[in-house]
């Protein structure tokens, strides 16, 4: 873990074995799938719905500042709480939890590395029972919004070139051969990815059991496409729970100092009436293809 630019930012599943139980951390499932707590969670955790706790829905926001502080006060989470989070598909909404708790300033918390696959891979303890946790007090806090791009603000980076646009779809979204991944609902008019923007999947970050890659590793993906940090750097996906694990990397493992993610993503930018969009495929593979094709 030393080798990031943030290595606190992130934990082991041994070492949240041996710390479980302190009575100064609160550990926070966050899954896709909510029901997934229940067939069996670390002993000492909780779970949060990212939709129903974390969002709302009728504004289609992140949580207000004061829903924010009442669900830290009723998760048992004081300012001075070590927070854990994981959860499943590589720990997709357990980031987002992370970016929605930083963009509210909370000071201490960390990603368990792997999240819930690892977890139970390694066949560590497991409980089916719900913790329950004392109540906490919290006070309302004050957004970071230097951590969160909104809709204008992409808007004028891509006229302007005045950001790095990262989506971190697949690339089958990103060319607008898809939507949105089979089985997820939220989805848009119209497929296809921002104009400018680079196509660097999510995935590319994390090793098979979910851990991430080094951070050379993690250098070299970003800089094959032209990302360096030396540009402000927006990530985006459909909903905004892939490009805050994106955002993650790129801000705390590689130490990106101007990293917003752009939480409104492709479900705002696609349905947007004359927001422009570019189709096919990202240009390095258009650049492989063509080369494939060449005569010798």
């Amino acid at each position: 873990m030393t080798e990031y630019a943030n290595p606190d930012a992130l934990v082991t599943t041994a070492w949240v074995d041996a710390h479980r139980k302190d009575s100064d951390i609160r550990l926070v499932e966050v899954n896709v799938d909510h029901d997934l707590y229940a067939s069996g969670h670390v002993p000492e955790a909780i779970s949060w719905s990212w939709k129903t706790q974390l969002a709302d829905a009728r504004r289609r926001d992140i949580l207000s500042p004061h829903a924010f502080a009442s669900l830290m006060e009723t998760s048992g989470i004081s300012p001075s709480t070590t927070v854990i989070l994981y959860g499943d598909f590589n720990n997709w909404f357990a980031a987002w939890a992370f970016w929605q708790m930083k963009v509210y300033r909370h000071p201490d918390v960390r990603i368990m590395d792997g999240g819930r696959a690892k977890w139970l891979a390694e066949e560590r303890e497991t409980s089916v029972s719900p913790t329950t946790v004392p109540l906490a007090e919290y006070p309302v806090p004050d957004a970071d919004v230097s951590l969160r791009a909104r809709l204008g603000e992409v808007w004028v980076s891509t006229g302007l070139g005045a950001a790095d646009l990262v989506d971190v779809r697949s690339p089958e979204e990103f060319s607008g051969e898809i939507l949105a991944p089979e089985g997820l609902p939220e989805t848009c008019q119209r497929g296809g990815h921002i104009p400018g923007a680079s196509s660097i999947p999510w995935s590319k970050a994390v090793r098979g059991d979910g851990t991430f890659k080094t951070r050379a590793e993690l250098v070299r993906i970003y800089a094959d496409a032209g990302i360096t940090g030396n540009k402000p750097v927006i990530t985006y996906c459909r909903i905004g729970e892939r490009s805050s694990h994106s955002w993650f990397v790129l801000r705390y493992l590689l130490g990106f100092n101007a990293v917003r993610n752009y939480d409104g993503s492709w479900t705002e930018w696609g349905n947007l009436v004359g927001a422009p969009i570019e189709t096919g495929a990202p240009a390095r593979e258009l650049a492989a293809t063509s080369t494939d094709r060449a005569d010798p």
